[in-house]
């Protein structure tokens, strides 16, 4: 079924303002969300047809079967030409935060390290924590791509038994990382006994111009963990539900993910998920689209209102990472912004190292919303 137009052009504020998650009910009516990673746009179609005759079923049980892999697998070998999804490879976890904790638990012990490149997603710095492992920054290099200088040093550090957490594609900058430096990454983890968890949630969101690489398609990979979910590219957080694929050699490592991990995803969950990758593509591709045509609406506003914040659009997701530190406005503008302005934004600071100065802006938005979140910018 052909998709008519923008999704993100669908709702209007006051349509928006009427949803209960977290980007409209952490803050009052007068601040402008534009933080947290959810798209303003309604469900594709197939997504809601399957959820509906799920609920009109009362299929409502514990997740089962591989439909959810076959899915991924097919939409992998069509969008990337990678025909590494292997359902006998994979498992099903709630979210890909929890099949992170559920891989690091284990490949990795407790007080070992656990590598990252700042800036990055923040909850890795505390959920890492929080199982006993330490984190330590290799941080991206003044392009906003890996720095394969800083990430030898920083596994020479953590020795042998250390993870390292990519981010592929990058959040908040974006990055979509080549063949090139993935194998380089795979061959530097091989060399120093690191094993590599790629959180690949933003993969479906790679705008034109770019290519989407897996980590676990490049040489030299075969040892790592990839996590992949509908959840960002479809806007299906509240839906519970990623996949654990492993690399040919870390099959056995699977069989120490216990089953009630698996159990834990939503069954219907796996349901929207699995009607995105294999039915959601031409919502997909006008939602890419939109994102294109908000990236430029972004890049045009700030030269004209506020030529002091440097942007660099990214080659995916739907995230914009301000450099406002020529503002003048501290380590954390967001605080500002939030105050004066009425806007909220990702503090930078919340990134690790390389954040300060910056803040974190949602364009998976309408123009409109966009156009006012820079008018809020504008301090006066």
């Amino acid at each position: 079924m052909a998709v008519d137009g923008n999704p993100l052009r669908r709702l209007s504020l006051d349509q928006l303002r009427r949803r209960t998650s977290e980007k409209w009910r952490t803050y009052p009516e007068d601040v402008l969300p534009v933080f947290v990673a959810e798209m303003d746009a309604p469900l594709a179609d197939p997504v809601v047809r399957a959820i509906t005759d799920a609920v009109r079923l009362g299929d409502t049980g514990y997740a089962a079967g591989s439909a959810y892999a076959e899915a991924v697998d097919g939409f992998a070998r069509t969008r990337w030409g990678w025909k590494g999804v292997d359902p006998a490879l994979t498992r099903v976890v709630p979210d890909v935060m929890a099949g992170i904790l559920e891989v690091l638990g284990v490949i990795s012990a407790p007080g070992r390290t656990v590598v990252v490149s700042s800036p990055t997603y923040p909850p890795y710095y505390a959920y890492v924590r929080r199982t006993g492992r330490t984190v330590a920054e290799a941080p991206l290099g003044a392009d906003g791509r890996l720095d394969l200088a800083a990430l030898d040093a920083a596994f020479a550090r953590a020795g042998a038994g250390a993870t390292y957490l990519l981010c592929n594609p990058q959040n908040p900058t974006g990055a979509v990382h080549t063949v090139t430096e993935l194998s380089a990454l795979a061959a530097l983890a091989d060399r120093h006994g690191v094993r590599v968890v790629s959180d690949e949630i933003f993969a479906p969101l790679v705008l034109a111009g770019a290519s989407f690489v897996p980590y676990l398609s490049v040489p030299g990979a075969s040892r790592g963990f990839a996590l992949l979910s509908a959840t960002k590219g479809w806007n299906l957080a509240g839906l519970k539900a990623a996949l654990v694929v492993a690399g040919p050699d870390a099959a056995g490592d699977l069989a120490g993910i216990p089953q009630w991990v698996v159990e834990g995803a939503s069954h219907v969950g796996v349901i929207a998920h699995t009607a995105a990758f294999r039915d959601g593509g031409q919502w997909l591709d006008a939602v890419l689209a939109g994102i294109g045509e908000n990236r430029r609406l972004l890049a045009s506003l700030l030269d004209t209102e506020l030529p002091a914040v440097r942007y660099r659009p990214g080659e995916a997701t739907y995230l914009a990472w301000l450099d406002c530190r020529e503002l003048g406005l501290g380590d954390d503008p967001a605080a500002v912004f939030l105050e004066q302005g009425r806007v909220a934004f990702v503090p930078g600071p919340d990134f690790g190292t390389g954040g300060a100065g910056h803040v974190r802006l949602n364009i998976g938005t309408s123009p409109e919303v966009i156009t006012e979140a820079v008018r809020r910018m504008v301090l006066r």
